[in-house]
């Protein structure tokens, strides 16, 4: 059955402010590119990491654009405020990351969109926006 999958930016315009998401690529391929996000292991792992911390999450799609299409690629949007004060921040930035920042987990990238880039595409949301975007494609 299809499914209705938000873009990042829509879901930060939807709750005001930055949100954090995650891609997933194969560990030794090029990061912009999704691979086989179903039998990447990293993705599983941090799933049912973030299933038993009580971390909600749904997936996502990645920073809308009017000028291109992409099917889903494995991408999780966390329902976590980018706020480095915030435990639960603090626990989910010290399970992906180092010290350093570097990542602890192979074939994943962790980002931050903000708020003030997200409403770059505010007009996306305007009623029938993507549907005379479709007609036009």
């Amino acid at each position: 059955m299809p499914q209705l999958i938000e873009h990042i930016d829509a879901i930060a315009r939807r709750k005001q402010r930055d949100v954090l998401y995650l891609s997933f690529f194969d560990d030794d391929a090029d990061w912009r590119r999704p691979g086989n996000w179903r039998a990447n292991p990293t993705r599983a792992q941090v799933i049912d990491w973030l299933d038993a911390n009580g971390v909600g999450w749904c997936e996502c799609g990645e920073i809308a654009s009017e000028t291109a299409m992409r099917s889903y690629g494995g991408t999780l949007y966390l329902d976590v405020p980018f706020d480095l004060a915030d435990p639960a921040y603090q626990a989910l930035a010290a399970f992906f990351e180092h010290p350093d920042g570097t990542l602890r987990l192979p074939g994943m990238k962790f980002w931050a969109v903000s708020l003030e880039a997200a409403m770059r595409n505010a007009h996306h949301d305007e009623p029938g926006f993507w549907e005379a975007w479709a007609e036009r494609f």
